[in-house]
């Protein structure tokens, strides 16, 4: 688009571009200011535009309402000023439901209400390794139950992953000459196909904007404030229009000797203030844990595996924060020499079932060793644990019960237990290996005459046993309500074994396949 008056549409949530030709003499990375502001009756977005090299100038807009948007373009050049035009925003197409969102407090969903039960991964350096392996990475991820991976913008120079890229950030010489006021185009191109392509298998790419893993290598752990700023005016005008996008200001920040608390700070801002389309927002901890109150951030990305290694500590984020708490580091399923990336499968499931129950998210990586030395945490490829069957397992349960989110009902005294009181519930027993179990609840939303069903999860085998008969309440203690008779469950005696239990009578805020229907496909 060159002229006035020019017209296009777009899907909601989806991307419309305005391309124009400019000057490319000098800097125009430095040299040249573009923008545009879009308005839709009172609503009004100023986005900024982009230079992608060869004269060409961009501006990306992800309309966030159906109908006619208008637009304006403003330059300190002429050519690039006050060119107008209107995009028209259709409905979105089917998989398409906007970017996620914080929902109910401690959960997610997406922009048009759906909710988002995030089960991600890890896998930092995978858009880095050329396309014969990052095509083998997006075949595994489909076949994955992941909705949301943690991926560096940065190449990453570290253990198992000593690696140059094929394409980088600046234009320069490496491994360390660079002009760190001029982008390289091709790397950002680059970068956009591999978001896009997640976007279309419905993954969210949770972008890690700087990283300790180069040591001065590159030295784009060490950019000066200035660069600093360039880049992530950059990288939000680039990148903000696709609704997959969350911001993660850094991974392990506090490992990062030459940035101060202020950096940080100040970088949220400029996302903040850079990004019309207010994504998610978080960073990610060392040893030292940031500041997750801070109005900027939208929810806790936090790196601690005795949070989840068992009950009643996960809950305890919650309560500091009031914002939902994604456990993105408890280490990795793995066999490397490296204690942080050892968890048997077993662990890793347990570390998310642990999450579940805490009323928070887990996260997932792997650390296999291999004679290639391709680990999927940090090369992507081909996955060879066994915990993500598993999780894909956990993310139906999760799926399939409240649609505001598991919740801790009783959180001090009954740790094992969360759902929607009154409706539905979860209760996990992770390494014990009861033989029965006898049917009690807190008494939280519950009233005499209640009827329940009981599901058993075997949460390792992936299976579903539905417990014969149904369960009416009796309000007959203090604090917890049992069934009529008192009822005991049998259990089989072994470890990883859940409970589902959901009302039978009654309106209900969640769905559940036919019990017998779930019991025969997760036993085949």
């Amino acid at each position: 688009m060159s002229g006035t008056n020019a017209a296009g549409s777009c899907e909601r949530w989806g991307q419309h571009e305005i391309v124009l030709k400019g000057p490319a003499d000098g800097n125009p990375f430095l040299d040249v200011e573009l923008s545009a502001t879009f308005t839709q009756g009172e609503r009004s977005l100023n986005v900024a535009g982009f230079y992608d090299g060869n004269g060409t100038y961009r501006v990306r807009f992800m309309p966030l309402e159906q109908g006619e948007w208008k637009y304006e373009t403003r330059s300190n050049r002429n050519e690039l000023h006050g060119k107008t035009g209107s995009v028209t925003a259709t409905a979105p197409s089917k998989g398409n439901h906007g970017p996620v969102r914080v929902a109910n407090k401690f959960h997610f969903a997406y922009a048009d209400g759906t909710p988002f039960k995030q089960i991600g991964t890890t896998c930092y350096a995978w858009v880095h390794q050329g396309d014969e392996l990052e095509t083998k990475t997006l075949a595994s991820l489909k076949a994955a139950p992941f909705n949301k991976i943690r991926m560096c913008v940065f190449p990453k120079w570290y253990s198992f992953n000593q690696v140059e890229p094929k394409h980088y950030p600046f234009d320069g010489t490496p491994p360390d000459q660079w002009d760190f006021t001029r982008f390289n185009p091709a790397f950002w191109q680059h970068l956009e196909h591999r978001i896009g392509q997640l976007r279309d298998m419905n993954i969210e790419a949770d972008l890690i904007l700087f990283h300790p893993y180069d040591t001065g290598h590159w030295r784009f752990d060490r950019m000066d404030a200035a660069a600093d700023d360039r880049y992530l005016k950059y990288l939000v005008a680039r990148l903000s229009s696709f609704r997959n996008v969350w911001w993660s200001m850094a991974n392990e920040f506090d490992f990062m000797k030459t940035k101060v608390d202020s950096d940080w700070d100040r970088y949220f801002q400029i996302v903040c203030d850079s990004d019309p389309y207010d994504h998610l927002r978080g960073v990610h901890n060392g040893k030292r844990i940031y500041d997750h109150n801070k109005p900027w951030v939208t929810h806790a990305s936090v790196q601690n595996g005795s949070a989840v290694d068992d009950f009643g500590r996960a809950v305890l984020y919650r309560d500091v924060y009031y914002k939902p708490i994604v456990f993105d580091e408890v280490e990795y399923e793995g066999d490397i020499p490296q204690r942080w990336g050892d968890l048997t499968p077993e662990q890793m499931t347990m570390c998310f079932w642990h999450a579940t129950i805490g009323g928070t998210y887990c996260g997932h990586g792997e650390t296999y060793n291999r004679p290639d030395e391709i680990l999927w945490w940090s090369k992507g490829g081909t996955l060879h644990g066994k915990s993500p069957a598993r999780l894909a397992f956990l993310r139906k349960v999760m799926e399939e019960g409240p649609a505001n989110g598991i919740d801790p009902i009783d959180k001090w005294y009954d740790m094992k237990t969360a759902g929607k009181a009154g409706e539905y519930y979860l209760i996990y027993f992770a390494k014990e290996t009861p033989t029965e179990w006898l049917f009690e609840l807190p008494k939280a939303e519950l009233a005499e005459g209640m009827r329940f069903e009981v599901d058993v999860l075997d949460t390792w085998e992936m299976t579903v046993t539905p417990v014969p008969g149904e369960f009416e309440i009796v309000a007959d203690h203090r604090y917890r309500y049992h069934a009529k008779g008192l009822p005991k469950v049998k259990l089989p005696g072994k470890p990883w074994i859940a409970l589902r239990i959901t009302r039978v009578d009654g309106a209900q805020q969640f769905k559940v396949e036919k019990r017998s229907e779930m019991a025969e496909e997760m036993t085949a």
